[in-house]
């Protein structure tokens, strides 16, 4: 997994790179212009690249960057000449896609939460737990896998509701960020003709919340 995001405004030119949960007893040790940051096993969980425009030349995104293979090795090659440990693997999975509700059960432990079997388009159904009053069996949603990162910036994490583990999350609109989402709580159902697995597309998300407006 690899998470990256770039916020000049608020960091300056630092490339902030995820590679694994926030864990108690990390560590920093910085080589230069990179900081590696170790959980307790002294793996390496994540990165900062300060300066990193020296690296990758001038980066016009903002918020989650979406790496190039190329890109990756130029960060590589940073880490090694600096004398950090580790390395980068690129991820190119998609992390926000259509998901549908082959089964739906009630929680063992809420009176509220929903248990759902979503295809995703995988081999097997992944497992989430949702708590939207609107979520249905048979409906298509947008489905945030680990590794998602939303747009508040909250990365998602495989974890458990109420003893229950889930492994990603059913959205909102608001959740996306679709420019006229309703300020209610409730999934955003998407088209039926979108087949598991399809990448998520903001566009047609936003023609769903205009026409259920």
């Amino acid at each position: 997994m690899l998470i990256a995001s770039y916020n000049p405004d608020a960091m300056g030119d630092t490339l902030i790179v995820v590679l694994a949960q926030d864990q108690p007893g990390e560590t920093h040790q910085q080589f230069g212009d990179i900081v590696a940051i170790s959980d307790a096993q002294g793996k390496v969980v994540g990165y900062n690249f300060f300066n990193v425009s020296q690296i990758l030349g001038a980066l016009s995104d903002r918020g989650q960057v979406f790496l190039t293979d190329t890109q990756v090795d130029k960060l590589n090659a940073a880490i090694t000449a600096a004398g950090a440990s580790g390395q980068l693997v690129a991820d190119h999975d998609p992390k926000l896609v259509i998901g549908v509700v082959n089964e739906l059960a009630a929680h063992p432990d809420s009176d509220h939460l929903h248990v759902g079997q979503i295809d995703v388009g995988w081999p097997e159904t992944v497992q989430i737990v949702c708590g939207a009053p609107n979520v249905a069996a048979g409906q298509h949603v947008v489905v945030a896998l680990p590794g998602a990162m939303m747009p508040t910036g909250q990365i998602i994490w495989p974890g458990a509701l109420r003893g229950v583990d889930s492994y990603g999350m059913i959205c909102a609109a608001r959740e996306l960020g679709v420019p006229g989402a309703p300020d209610r709580h409730g999934i955003l159902v998407m088209p039926d003709d979108l087949a598991a697995g399809t990448l998520f597309d903001m566009d047609v998300a936003i023609k769903v919340v205009a026409a259920q407006a």
